[in-house]
């Protein structure tokens, strides 16, 4: 027998916007209702549902605790509720630990908080374990969270300084001559990690950190023959760097020192004959303690909800692929699922 449709509402408490929740022309409330099996409409601070009872009562219980963590400053986009809403309705996740791992930048800057299962797991391990290595595919916030962690141990003085570096490596573009000095050559290589640094701190402290040298950014042969004592080192792009050049990377930590390796290993520029050192070391650090390995995987992505799909679609196409976080070749490494299982 089916059961009759009933209808209910809710009072959000917060004020007159509540774009934050409803989202851009409602589009969070569709989120809301396909999650959730019922109908939503919105007027004013009233939220209206009809459905099962069901799904009204834990379509209530989330917009309470969602208005709870937006209170305590946990939820600050909009973007947020649809990650909330995946996690809370079809994962089953606790909203509280979904957003419990906030990573505190700059006084003026948004706090950070990590948007699925495995990006908290990922924030935990880079604040518990000396290396830590994060896999999966673009857009599942693997370099955009390490620089945080990373602009978070500086300000707290867990750390003196804060080394950036990138294999430069062509991706399939044949760049040439580059005209300049020497800064003025790497710098297209090394633009993305600026990108992200530019999000956590101002242009001009950025500057002034750089300068002084208590940042630095520079291409990953540059690391050769270094100690790096008391600093948070991230090595992006790791799926670039040769088994020689991660061997010697993961060989520079000093003392109180820790470091993050972020790769896409379906996305590797390296000559076909050269192994990946990233997947190398995956394989052989699996065991050894003080490592953790992060792998991400397509349904990690918090950019546009199309990147989500077009991770999926390639995934899907890809002959011989074994997901987003498996081998970028065919026959190599293993995907998120069997990582996680």
């Amino acid at each position: 027998m089916t059961q009759e449709p009933v209808t209910g509402e809710e009072t959000i408490e917060g004020g007159e916007d509540l774009s934050w929740l409803f989202g851009t022309r409602d589009a969070n409330l569709r989120v809301m209702e396909e999650c959730a099996g019922i109908r939503i409409a919105a007027r004013g601070n009233k939220v209206m549902m009809e459905g099962s009872p069901e799904g009204l009562e834990k379509t209530r219980q989330f917009l309470r605790e969602v208005t709870s963590l937006r209170k305590k400053g946990l939820l600050v986009q909009e973007g947020d509720i649809r990650y909330a809403a995946t996690a809370f309705f079809r994962q089953g996740q606790d909203l509280e630990e979904v957003f419990e791992e906030i990573i505190f930048v700059a006084p003026n800057k948004k706090h950070i908080t990590p948007k699925s299962t495995n990006q908290r797991r990922y924030v935990h391990a880079m604040g518990k374990r000396a290396l830590v290595l994060g896999i999966g595919p673009a857009g599942t916030g693997k370099t955009f969270l390490a620089m945080a962690m990373a602009v978070s141990f500086l300000v707290r003085k867990k750390v003196s300084r804060i080394i950036l570096t990138r294999p430069a490596v062509e991706a399939g573009e044949k760049l040439g001559f580059l005209p300049g000095d020497i800064y003025e050559k790497i710098h297209p290589y090394l633009r993305p990690l600026y990108d992200a640094l530019y999000q956590m701190m101002d242009a001009e402290k950025v500057r002034r950190l750089v300068e002084r040298g208590t940042i630095e950014i520079a291409p990953l042969a540059f690391m050769r023959g270094r100690t790096l004592d008391g600093s948070f080192i991230i090595l992006d792009e790791g799926q670039n760097a040769t088994s020689e050049q991660m061997k010697m990377f993961l060989t520079r930590m000093g003392f109180d020192s820790r470091a993050v390796v972020t790769g896409d290993i379906t996305q590797i520029d390296l000559p076909a004959e050269r192994q990946s050192g990233l997947i190398e070391a995956r394989d052989i650090l699996r065991d050894v303690k003080g490592v953790e390995t992060v792998m991400f995987s397509a349904k990690d992505v918090v950019r546009h909800e199309l990147v989500q799909r077009i991770v999926r679609a390639y995934d899907s196409f890809r002959p011989g692929s074994q997901g987003a976080a498996g081998g970028g070749r065919p026959g190599r490494g293993n995907s998120a699922e069997e990582e996680e299982a």
